[in-house]
């Protein structure tokens, strides 16, 4: 089966064809729809320059949208011998309508086809990884508000601190998601950008409606220089998994803890049975493997912004054949985020905390600036009181004060879990997800 952009009287050997595809169709299936999608775009701008008919256009897009039904259905797949996805269904097409089929290439070429399915891709992903990352927020703000007068030890270097609270743990890990939330609404507004009409890079002679195809497709806007559309591939997926990396080291920060205080020496929270597993000659053991395995999942995702920068390194402008290898990083890392954030979600549903826990001795040191903060509230300077606490230690005469006066915003006594909320909230409105349901619902119609 001839290519794309092979001519009549060339072949290509055999093993230099194998190592330049490489693994690039099991990921170009995922491209599908997104291939439809911008195609449907593209030649509804071709028809209103001349480039199409509308008898042509309206066979054309009833074709596709056939293709793109099978696709959601399941049935659509790569044939053996096509190159990639853009070709499958250029050759649906040209099957199904001959000349008609053959014109829809007019005014693209593979590399901005293969962009914009990717941008594509990318947004849906985000979308996606925004709304699970949303749900493991409000589970987090929620056990904060359930748990927030439970009192748990806050550590330093190791070493017991100063008291904390399960309200102030779990909604901890909820102010960092609006962090890692701000960092993916960025990658999102690269990635909803349109690289549709660049060419290879260098535009076209055809009058192409670039604006009509940001519309269509629910763009933003436009990748305005045409080079830079085709450098934009590689920062979008950069973007991408940054975001996606940030959210990783939350969760595996998360995991680290759940992992610590599950333990018997820490004994402050415990997982349900179902999620743990047993030792094969320790019949106590109830390990935490699923905290462990998020651990090591995430933290491998960790990694992933520096494969992208080293294969993006000392590359010059225009589009580059290695640029198809970043699909091997980008597309599993979705997948393994969003398990991992499932996981994470389904493991905090079951956790239970442990009450009563700073009522033990042992943390009786935990209360030491408590007491500091008890004198200076009496008149005596800070340093003169820090002394006077250091010797009570010392001597053996220290009492603790339990009772707590934490009230500042963000403190024990006032977690300030709404404003958090709101944060959030903020961050999400700034996506904008009903415009592009709109446009992507009104190009299928």
């Amino acid at each position: 089966m001839s290519k794309l952009w092979q001519k009549d009287n060339t072949s290509v050997n055999e093993r230099i064809e194998k190592f330049t595809v490489g693994r690039d169709p099991e990921f170009d299936i995922l491209l599908a729809e997104f291939d439809v999608l911008g195609s449907l775009a593209h030649t509804e701008m071709l028809e209103s320059i001349g480039l199409l008919e509308k008898s042509e256009l309206t066979e054309i897009q009833a074709e596709l949208k056939a293709i793109y039904a099978a696709i959601q259905a399941g049935d659509f797949e790569i044939e053996a011998g096509i190159e990639d996805v853009h070709s499958q269904v250029e050759l649906m097409l040209t099957r199904k309508l001959g000349e008609a089929g053959k014109k829809i290439h007019s005014g693209r070429s593979r590399n901005d086809q293969v962009l914009v399915d990717l941008k594509l891709f990318t947004r849906a992903k985000l979308t996606a990884l925004a709304q699970a990352t949303q749900q493991v927020f409000d589970l987090l703000i929620s056990l904060s508000n359930q748990h927030k007068d439970v009192l748990l030890p806050g550590y330093t270097h190791l070493q017991i601190a100063m008291p904390s609270s399960f309200g102030l743990w779990f909604g901890a890990y909820a102010e960092s998601l609006v962090d890692d939330m701000e960092m993916l609404q960025t990658a999102y507004q690269l990635a909803n950008k349109n690289p549709l009409g660049s060419g290879a890079g260098y535009g076209s002679s055809f009058p192409l409606n670039r604006t009509m195809t940001t519309q269509l497709l629910g763009f933003e806007q436009l990748h305005y220089n045409v080079v830079y559309a085709q450098m934009s591939r590689g920062k979008t997926e950069l973007f991408a998994v940054t975001a996606i990396s940030q959210i990783a080291s939350t969760l595996s920060r998360m995991a680290m803890d759940i992992c610590l205080y599950n333990s018997q020496n820490f004994g402050f929270i415990k997982l349900p049975d179902e999620m743990t597993t047993g030792s094969s000659i320790m019949p106590h053991k109830k390990n935490p493997d699923v905290a462990e395995l998020l651990r090591g999942k995430t933290n491998r995702l960790k990694g992933l912004p520096n494969e992208i920068m080293l294969v993006m390194s000392n590359l010059p402008s225009g589009y580059h054949r290695e640029m198809q290898i970043l699909k091997e990083v980008l597309m599993p890392a979705f997948d393994e985020i969003m398990n991992c954030l499932d996981m994470t979600h389904f493991m905090l549903s079951g956790i239970q905390v442990k009450e009563g826990i700073l009522d033990d001795p042992k943390y009786d040191m935990l209360f030491s600036v408590e007491r500091v903060n008890q004198l200076v509230l009496e008149g005596v300077p800070f340093r003169e009181a820090y002394k006077i606490i250091g010797n009570e230690i010392n001597g053996g005469t220290y009492s603790p004060n339990r009772d707590l006066q934490h009230n500042h915003e963000g403190s024990i006594g006032n977690l300030c879990n709404d404003q958090i909320t709101a944060m959030m909230q903020t961050v999400v409105d700034k996506f904008g997800f009903d415009k592009v349901d709109k446009a992507i619902e009104s190009l299928l119609k």
